[in-house]
């Protein structure tokens, strides 16, 4: 994946390049006409703390106001938010923005049932185009001008995916953490998907999407917890094509309590798995692309970097490892520990180079939270408790700029006795290593060890 960005960086393969695109123009007979209609989707579940920062985002899009249908999802069950949102889009729609707020009477299907019950409104029939934006980003206002251009004029295109940017990255040690994380996931992973095979998971939010390619593909569903990854595979095995433009960025939020990351990280590693669960015969039998596609999406996107990779990081650096300090007689090499490892971390670290400093805290947090994703990746595999469990990531806006947040009661309250537990674990295989040990692999598994106690406290995030 990064020999293929380093390819595209310096043959300037730019998506502008590569696909066709031209700035809409405006013409004097037609009017507005030349503009497709274009449906905006924000979903939304008690967002007391962002919901203004989203419509107001939405409602300050450049585009023809008789083009544009700004839809907001409230699946809410505070009264009192209900409200606010509802007046927040009264007070746009008395500007002449045509925004519609939309509720229904249950959450079946979380936010996939929430698409899918906004997507039945007659008006929506008359949309060619769907952006969507989760209640916790923003766009800039030229966003449409900038994206739907490409699904005009290149008719195989069905998904133009954009950038995520995080506006409160500095919060604390572990948003700077997840934004090297997923940094490093868009600048690899869907810009190498988008240059090879115009293929990769939409990430749920920051895209526009062709309603046309949409349907053909059955429309949403709720079978997964990640009903974004499900609808990208199945248009992709219809031969669509995606683009991801990395130079077009959306602001959005990192969830910045560890109670709130660690709910996010299940659902993002239990979906996956459920959903390859699900899709895999399916994927074997298509007809419409070529089987290197087919096994580009079975082992690469998902065994390999939705599965295995989860496994791996955890059994070998937090259970093996530590373990062979009482089994002198298995020797581990030295280049699956150090050299390989190094080098794959160096690649991931370079995404986000002001950060370069952190590379070792980054590389024990991602350890300790490979434990949870691994937790959740069998949960989704064998359909276990939990596998459609959806908690709303906690969004916080400008709250911290204006008010410190409490801890979370009680010390017992806060101790998440996985993690203690594997760190107690480390530390004394760590201890056992300084004592009797003949290899200095006692240095990582005391750093490891308190990695997993910090977080065993809660002391990580706000």
């Amino acid at each position: 994946m990064n020999l293929v960005v380093l390819y595209v960086k310096l043959s300037n393969r730019k998506p502008e390049k590569v696909y066709k695109w031209e700035a809409m123009q405006e013409d004097m007979e037609l009017a507005h006409q030349n503009y497709p209609m274009v449906l905006v989707q924000i979903p939304m579940y008690n967002e007391r703390e962002v919901f203004e920062l989203s419509i107001g985002a939405a409602c300050r899009l450049i585009w023809p106001s008789d083009r544009l249908i700004i839809q907001i999802l409230d699946d809410s069950t505070d009264p009192a938010i209900m409200e606010l949102v509802s007046m927040e889009c009264a007070k746009w729609a008395s500007k002449d923005i045509n925004i519609h707020y939309q509720r229904r009477d249950n959450r079946n299907g979380y936010k996939a049932g929430a698409l899918k019950h906004g997507m039945r409104h007659s008006y929506v029939k008359l949309c060619d185009y769907l952006a969507i934006f989760d209640a916790d980003f923003q766009p800039e206002p030229d966003y449409l001008q900038r994206a739907i251009p490409f699904l005009i004029h290149n008719p195989e295109l069905a998904l133009v995916q954009a950038r995520w940017r995080f506006v409160n990255a500095n919060t604390c040690l572990m948003t700077r953490m997840q934004e090297m994380t997923l940094n490093y996931h868009f600048m690899a992973e869907q810009q190498s998907g988008s240059a090879r095979h115009a293929f990769f998971g939409f990430n749920g939010t920051a895209g526009v999407w062709r309603i046309a390619a949409m349907e053909e593909a059955g429309g949403w569903k709720d079978r997964t917890t990640v009903e974004d990854m499900d609808l990208a595979v199945r248009v992709g095995l219809l031969d669509w094509k995606f683009v991801f433009i990395n130079d077009l960025e959306v602001k959005s939020e990192l969830p910045s309590k560890f109670k709130a990351f660690r709910f996010q990280q299940h659902r993002w590693s239990c979906g996956p798995a459920n959903l390859f669960r699900k899709m895999t015969m399916e994927i074997i039998h298509n007809k419409r692309v070529k089987i290197w596609k087919k096994f580009y999406v079975i082992y690469s996107f998902f065994f390999l970097r939705k599965i295995i990779v989860h496994f791996f990081t955890f059994f070998f650096y937090c259970v093996i490892l530590p373990t062979s300090v009482f089994l002198p007689e298995v020797k581990i090499p030295t280049w699956s520990t150090i050299y390989s490892p190094s080098i794959i971390t160096l690649f991931g670290a370079i995404a986000t180079p002001r950060s370069f400093y952190l590379v070792v805290f980054w590389v024990l947090f991602e350890n300790v939270m490979a434990m949870h994703r691994t937790k959740g990746t069998f949960i989704g595999l064998f359909e276990r408790e939990r596998v459609n469990e959806w908690v709303v990531t906690e969004k916080l806006g400008d709250t911290l700029k204006t008010k410190l947040l409490p801890r979370n009661g009680q010390l017992l309250k806060r101790v998440n006795m996985k993690e203690v537990m594997m760190g107690i674990y480390i530390l004394c295989c760590a201890c056992y290593d300084f004592a009797f040990g003949n290899t200095f692999l006692y240095l990582y598994l005391f750093m490891q060890a308190t990695a997993f106690l910090i977080s065993g406290v809660s002391f990580v995030g706000t």
